[in-house]
């Protein structure tokens, strides 16, 4: 009897848990997949929508940015109009925005289609991970976030690879318009089995979302533009910073003295959540700038094809899935938080490997690396996503939720910017300080010299070489600041309390629906 009294029920009882997380779970990796699966066509779009460089990036941008600024909002229309109707209507509107995108003539009719594909696609992940939440009793909470993880984290992974398999063997299109199966299984799958939620009707406080989104679109639109007008030295990445820290600040300020504050800033009391979003930041920033690293030094200085450069990246996907299905059934036997020590030491011990890399390598070096800090990962995200809820009110968690999606898309973006930033940074140095050690006057160069018949060529040849080496260099400097990155943030690990007592839900918070 007292086995039983330890065992929680979960929040919500639904008729099929099975079918409606494996509904969830394919709604999810669609939405993941898109964020990075469009990538390797941009080259087949600007091409084909008669558009420049700087202009086909707006087909990222504009994904971005629409995703960022709606994630908040996830919270506020979850209890308007309860989770089964928003996730439906999400599905269902990205759904047809694949579609559009897979059929746009133009760049501006695609900028328009991936805004409405953004905006419906940042309802979904956070809606999957806290209806996981709620449908699975306590002691269940680690099996259902290696599940979510396993999609989150292997998504982006996987995305290039299937990106660049889809191009090539139809066209651009068909990257956009694979979810129309995908989505109208998992819409009919969540019709089915979703079960209805509870209504909050609470008032809409226009003015602190206004400048929640000033700041977020802002922060992403720096993170993304920088790199393209140089950074702090255009005007333009100016007013974004400006505006961006004074959108933050007021509407902090708004949400400390507002009634009805868009945001509950109570649920950031909680230790645990508070502590998670900081990590979860530094995952973002370690996970993505290395998917954002590898492919350009595999395809450009390593001679890799796109569908080759899937393959040798394929083992940290196949680290991460493995590593989150085993912490997510060891999470009852083990202090998470040891687990996630042991998941930043993994992780860190293969970004110290990532620095021993050269150019005349094969790729058991890559692919061991590489399922290492899938390993890692795996270990780091089930029991930090775990421990960030555990605690947190059930009335709080759609909220949540809608901010730990989002602080690891920043996150994924400031470390995506930074690596680059370093890249451009370090390749400069590095280049001009090899460029010094070339002597043109020894005796082996001037042989070399006399053969050629000249000095333009050798000249050319040599500058050729020095490039690739100062690049080489540079990639290893970013792996050196991620492996730095990651030790750094162990000691954050002990500010998260292991568990304790599962709050209870306040009966007032909400009508049925």
């Amino acid at each position: 009897m007292a086995a039983r009294e330890t065992v929680s029920a979960p929040a919500v009882v639904v008729a099929n848990k099975g079918l409606l997380t494996f509904a969830i779970m394919l709604a999810t990796i669609m939405q993941v997949l898109d964020t990075t699966i469009a990538n390797v066509a941009l080259p087949h779009m600007r091409s084909s929508l008669s558009a420049s460089q700087d202009e086909i990036n707006w087909v990222l941008t504009s994904y971005i940015v629409a995703a960022a600024i709606a994630t908040p909002l996830t919270g506020w229309l979850a209890d308007r109009l309860g989770r089964r109707v928003l996730i439906l209507g999400a599905v269902a509107g990205f759904t047809l925005a694949s579609g559009l995108c897979g059929l746009a003539q133009s760049l501006p009719e695609m900028v328009m289609f991936r805004v409405f594909q953004g905006v419906c696609g940042a309802f979904m992940v956070p809606l999957a991970q806290s209806t996981l939440l709620d449908i699975n009793p306590r002691e269940k909470f680690g099996q259902a976030m290696a599940v979510f993880g396993a999609g989150i984290m292997v998504g982006p992974i996987i995305g290039p690879t299937l990106g660049g398999w889809l191009t090539e063997t139809f066209n651009w299109r068909a990257v956009f318009l694979v979810n129309l199966p995908v989505g109208i299984a998992a819409l009919s799958a969540l019709a089915l089995f979703m079960p209805k939620s509870k209504i909050n009707l609470r008032r809409f406080d226009f003015f602190g979302f206004s400048m929640l989104a000033i700041s977020i679109a802002c922060m992403q639109l720096l993170l993304d533009r920088g790199q393209v007008v140089d950074w702090f030295d255009a005007v333009e990445i100016w007013i974004y910073l400006g505006l961006s820290i004074s959108g933050l600040w007021v509407f902090i300020v708004h949400c400390l003295t507002a009634e009805n504050p868009f945001i509950d800033l109570a649920m950031f009391k909680d230790r645990n959540f508070a502590t998670g979003l900081i990590f979860i930041f530094i995952v973002g920033i370690t996970t993505f700038s290395g998917l954002a690293l590898l492919p350009p030094l595999l395809q450009s200085l390593m001679g890799y094809p796109v569908i080759e450069t899937g393959l040798v990246m394929a083992p940290r996907g196949v680290g991460t899935f493995v590593s989150m299905i085993i912490v997510g059934r060891l999470m009852g036997k083990f202090d998470p938080r040891i687990m996630v020590i042991a998941g930043l030491i993994i992780s860190a011990w293969s970004l110290y490997m990532m620095t021993g890399f050269n150019l005349e390598m094969d790729q058991t070096l890559i692919m061991t690396s590489g399922a290492l800090q899938g390993l890692g990962l795996g270990m780091v995200f089930v029991p930090l996503s775990t421990l960030a809820f555990v605690t947190i009110k059930p009335q709080f968690r759609v909220d949540a939720t809608s901010f730990f999606s989002l602080v690891r898309n920043v996150g994924s973006g400031v470390g995506i910017s930074m690596v680059t930033a370093v890249l451009t940074q370090m390749l400069s140095v590095n280049h001009a300080e090899l460029g010094e050690r070339v002597d043109l006057s020894s005796p082996a160069m001037q042989q070399a010299l006399s053969a050629t018949g000249g000095s333009k060529s050798i000249t050319a040849m040599l500058d050729g070489l020095v490039q690739q080496q100062a690049a080489m260099i540079a990639y290893l400097d970013d792996f050196k600041l991620m492996m730095m990155v990651t030790l750094i943030s162990i000691p954050i690990v002990f500010f998260l309390k292991s568990g304790g007592k599962a709050p209870k839900p306040d009966p007032a918070h909400a009508v049925a629906e």
